[in-house]
């Protein structure tokens, strides 16, 4: 041990013992994977043998070995009191008093001030959800879901109310999308169990997903946004390159499994149409089976089970199977516009250790509000506010924003705010500054 932790003898790993003072540059040196610290409200904690059992994925709580974790920590649990009880088994010290609370030269003005905006939203009620706002919300993907199949049922199953009925199903689906991330972000009820038990409903009965699959993949994107091995939304798998960085590593290391100059062509044929009904559909079942997650499987076949009781005695199998691989085709175009035209424009790249407030802002961008926006989106136009506050309630986004825009004029932190049409036309414009620097570095670096 360096120099900090020597007023007492070094504690065993989960003894729970914390008399023990170290520096950051101590804990920073426990980042690897089989040797993982991290920091909470300057408690020290080994998290090495316990992150394969944290509830929201050992890979979330890794991305912040050697850290602090302290603003990650709050946004996160709706009751960090409750939470820390768990966490006294692995505490092993605290930081010495000489210690900053912030690493890394983080501004504590900044970490201060967001700290005191929580709070004054705490307090505001901002944190309370409207149960009627989710049971309406609930009750009209319910009224889709049986109009869909009334319609059929009266009328018939020729071309044109099949492509009505295939609509209606992609509203419900992305509407369905956007309540289960109500209920996974656990900002519906106050008690968690509730919320894990709807959330399973929602993605698995209502929508044949994974709600663990979904909990520990997402929850990956709002602790580390757009930073590359850490958020698994910017893995591209090599299909794309994005941001300013990758782009010049790939043309200078001669990468070229695609042709990258192309790629905001190539977006509307890989993209939209095939994320939800390949890529996700195979990995939701490959976490499922590879994780023995029987729980969730069970979810996932009973929304299969009634999908075909319901659609196979109008279409047959194969046909039922044509027609939800046609409802995820539609809902997949929608899913990506919505989630990308947030995060793709903005900055993309590796670790840079930033506060919490200044880490989200460059990763996110929002949507002008309108009904139609609120609804079209989930309220994800107000992805600022739901990065900042992941717990919080949809519904009250709007009345935090002015408070969240005031803090980021006084630091200087950009606040943006786009119009629909300007978020999704960023999504392809910024496609094609990656693609133009990749290919200036491949040819001429």
């Amino acid at each position: 041990m360096g120099g900090g932790g020597q007023l007492t003898e070094p504690a065993e790993p989960g003894s729970g013992r914390g008399g023990n003072l170290y520096t950051w540059e101590e804990v920073q040196r426990h980042c690897h994977r089989n040797d993982q610290w991290l920091v909470i409200d300057r408690k020290v904690y080994n998290i090495t043998h316990w992150a394969k059992r944290h509830p929201g994925g050992f890979r979330v709580i890794s991305h912040y070995a050697g850290e602090d974790a302290t603003e990650a920590f709050t946004a996160f649990h709706p009751d960090p009191k409750f939470v820390k009880k768990f966490l006294k088994p692995l505490l092993i010290g605290e930081l010495a008093a000489a210690e900053p609370s912030q690493d890394r030269g983080k501004n504590a003005v900044v970490v201060q001030d967001f700290h005191t905006l929580r709070a004054q939203a705490e307090s505001g009620g901002l944190f309370q959800a409207q149960p009627l706002f989710f049971c309406l919300h609930l009750g009209h993907i319910l009224l889709l879901e049986a109009l869909a199949w009334l319609i059929l049922w009266a009328w018939g199953t020729s071309w044109s109310l099949t492509l009505l009925c295939s609509a209606i199903l992609a509203i419900a689906q992305s509407q369905a999308g956007w309540l289960q991330h109500d209920f996974g972000h656990l900002s519906v009820f106050k008690r968690s169990s509730w919320n894990h038990i709807l959330h399973k409903f929602v993605i698995g009965h209502l929508k044949g997903a994974s709600a663990n699959w979904w909990n520990h993949r997402h929850f990956q994107h709002h602790a580390k946004p757009n930073i590359f091995s850490k958020d698994p939304d910017v893995n591209m798998l090599h299909v794309f390159v994005v941001g300013d960085s990758q782009p010049v590593e790939y043309g200078i290391k001669k990468i070229k499994y695609m042709p990258y100059h192309h790629q905001h062509q190539y977006f509307f044929l890989v993209g939209p149409p095939l994320l939800i009904p390949v890529y996700f559909h195979i990995q939701i079942l490959r976490t499922m089976f590879s994780r023995r997650d029987w729980v969730d499987l069970a979810w996932s076949m009973s929304y299969y089970l009634r999908y075909f009781c319901c659609y196979s005695p109008f279409y047959g199998y194969l046909g039922s199977v044509a027609l939800i691989s046609f409802v995820r085709f539609l809902e997949s175009h929608w899913f990506v516009w919505v989630t990308q035209m947030n995060h793709l424009p903005m900055d993309i790249d590796h670790e840079k250790h930033r506060d919490w407030l200044t880490m989200q802002l460059h990763a996110t961008c929002n949507i002008e509000q309108s009904r139609f926006n609120d609804w079209f989106s989930g309220h994800l136009n107000f992805q600022i506010e739901h990065h900042l506050f992941p717990t919080m309630p949809r519904h009250n986004y709007h009345l935090v924003a002015p408070r969240v825009r005031a803090l980021c004029e006084k630091h200087g932190i950009p606040y943006q705010v786009k119009t629909l049409w300007r978020g999704l036309h960023d999504v392809v414009r910024s496609l094609k500054n990656s693609g133009d620097l990749w290919l200036d570095a491949y040819l001429h670096k």
